[in-house]
């Protein structure tokens, strides 16, 4: 369904050559996690994931059949002569650290610590629970086995959890949702006629009420569909406490975005010595990004972190034989902290850097470019945009091409407001091709176009730098009060014009996603595999501006230049790209459930 997907290990161009040696000249082998990289580090992972989910399972498996119950039932009641309740809990016991075992798995696969900790007392209590109560050896052998060999491979686990919403969150959580679930259960007891509970003291509805948190029936003797009600709200509330918990004991940190002064005076240094590489370089300087520098200073990985993903935009920054000490710094970030590492919008020769640390890509879109130096609005396949402009002109629309440092404070904040205005989403939309400003006074070298009527600004665009004599695309508006169709068109057919007096030669639009897909569906002759892809994104199109971004951008007859999604794992895709959606405000997790979780 994709166009590409890099995985080549060997050099593609010049450009690669010097990958893989740091600008002091040390020789750097390419490692999946910022460290030196060993084979039967990554096969040691992938077995004990593997064997924590099969344990969970057998666990599962191991009281959910009828003859696991049973035998559980008679070997626990009878050899240690303990009441149903209590054969009744040691089964919930074995059920949840079997669950919890399987959930644990990610997190193992991911190296942290904490779930390490929790992980070694899980299977300790299965094989414990199995073993001790002669239930189940086989559930019980493999739980032992591997707890033995989690201890022996403790030192692979080494990220950090989230040192703000760490273990006293999740026990403070964990007893607020218990707390609820007792209180729930305790007012539905004590609500309810007292023939329907057979008159039992305040006392015994208390400890019934708790014992039903874990799913074992206490001393009162309601009638059963109230028997029934108690039950389902015990256990829901004591399984919530115990997911929910889990997440905030495991979760990856989260760290609040932003750039310090210092970061942001040296990201335009190199901005300046080599922002002419990718249009997207200066997009680095969006305020709600993190950066880490190569140990030399001389490149930067510009990322944000969210939903557990760090994901970085567009290439490195900087030299490009300080790429590597770069990108180790950022993956071994992502290492200690249990991030997933990915990057969206990088080059192709950004994507063959990246794979080279063990990262797969696949091409994602492709980015517009338009020579402004001999781009005209005259032939046959610029009649659609002449004619668009000319009506436009003949309606009495003006465009202005300025610079940010040439716009009073007044008129920033004027243009500010109408673009807040007009935005449509609720929240700002883009992330790694987009300033997430207008008009700034640290941004003077960026180009607003303006196109009015009368006096009224009814459509503006922002142009940020791209090297010397380069701009890139950042912010398309307009009123849409407006009616008039075309406006963009003649925005940007006016800036082309006044590209030779601003000294710019290359201009890059907006990002087409799946351009290439898009346009081998609808050739002749193509294959129903293509057809089918094609035909899938034209109705992503009724939602998302897939095939109208794309039709826009041929319209100016540019050069496509592909831009790549990289990631470490198929696997790691969904988490990558609920991540990616969010950044670029698209969606991702709802604001109500992450305020739930930030308090």
């Amino acid at each position: 369904m994709f166009e590409i997907a890099i995985n080549r290990r060997g050099p593609v161009d010049e450009h690669t050559v010097l990958v893989g040696v740091e600008e002091e000249g040390r020789p750097v082998r390419p490692s999946a996690d910022g460290r030196r990289w060993r084979p039967s580090d990554e096969l040691t992972l992938r077995l004990l994931t593997w064997s924590a989910r099969l344990v969970g399972l057998l666990a599962v498996v191991s009281v959910v059949f009828p003859v696991g119950r049973r035998r559980l039932r008679d070997t626990v009641g009878g050899w240690l002569d303990l009441p149903t309740e209590a054969t009744v809990a040691s089964g919930v016991a074995v059920l949840a650290s079997g669950v919890m075992l399987m959930m644990l798995a990610t997190a193992l696969r991911r190296r942290k610590r904490r779930a390490w900790q929790v992980a070694v007392g899980v299977t300790g209590l299965i094989a414990l629970a199995h073993l001790g109560w002669r239930h189940g050896i086989g559930s019980g052998v493999t739980a032992l086995v591997l707890c033995v060999a989690l201890v022996a491979t403790r030192s692979h686990f080494t990220a950090k959890a989230d040192p703000v919403h760490g273990k006293w969150r999740a026990l403070r959580v964990t007893a607020q949702i218990l707390l609820a679930g007792f209180l729930a259960n305790l007012v539905l007891l004590s609500s309810t006629p007292s023939r329907y509970t057979d008159n039992a003291p305040l006392t015994d509805r208390a400890l019934h009420a708790l014992l039903a948190l874990i799913g074992v029936s206490g001393p009162v003797q309601p009638v059963p569909w109230l028997d029934d009600l108690s039950a389902a709200v015990g256990l829901s509330f004591g399984v919530g406490a115990l997911l929910i918990g889990g997440y905030f004991l495991l979760r990856s940190a989260e760290p609040k975005p932003g750039l310090a002064p210092a970061e942001e005076f040296r990201l335009r240094e190199l901005l300046a010595a080599r922002g002419a590489e990718d249009s997207l370089g200066y997009f680095a300087l969006r305020r709600d990004k993190s950066v880490v520098f190569s140990p030399s200073g001389k490149a930067a990985v510009p990322f944000r972190v969210l939903a557990g993903v760090a994901l970085a935009s567009g290439d490195p920054l900087g030299d490009l034989e300080a790429w590597p000490g770069a990108i180790e710094v950022f993956l071994a970030g992502c290492r200690d902290n249990g991030w997933v590492p990915a990057v969206i919008g990088c080059s192709e020769r950004g994507a063959t850097v990246w794979v080279r640390y063990g990262l797969d890509a696949i091409e994602l879109g492709d980015e517009a470019i338009v020579d402004a130096a001999t781009f005209t609005l005259d032939g046959r396949s610029m009649r659609g945009v002449r004619q668009a402009v000319a009506k436009l002109r003949r309606a009495g629309y003006t465009v202005e091409v300025r610079r940010s440092a040439a716009l009073g404070e007044g008129e920033r904040a004027e243009l500010s407001t109408l673009a807040e205005r007009w935005r449509g989403t609720e929240t700002e939309r883009g992330f790694s091709m987009a300033l997430s400003r207008l008009a700034g006074p640290d941004d003077p070298d960026c180009v607003l176009v303006t196109a009015s009527r009368e006096g009224e600004v009814a459509g503006l665009l922002q142009f940020v730098p791209w090297g010397s004599d380069g701009l890139s695309l950042d912010l398309m508006r307009r009123d849409r009060a407006v009616g008039d169709n075309g406006l963009n068109e003649l925005m940007i057919a006016d800036m082309l014009a006044a590209c030779p007096d601003l000294g710019v030669t290359r201009v890059s639009l907006n990002f087409a996603v799946f351009r290439a897909a898009l346009e081998r569906g609808g050739r002749i002759g193509a294959g129903p595999v293509a057809r089918l892809w094609a035909r899938a994104l034209r109705l992503g199109s009724r939602w998302w501006q897939i095939e109208t971004l794309y039709r826009f951008n041929a319209k100016f007859a540019p050069t496509w230049n592909p831009r790549f999604l990289v990631f470490p794992a198929v696997r790691d895709l969904p988490r990558v790209a609920i991540a990616a959606i969010e950044a670029e405000g698209f969606g991702g997790r709802p604001p109500a459930l992450l305020r739930a979780l930030r308090r």
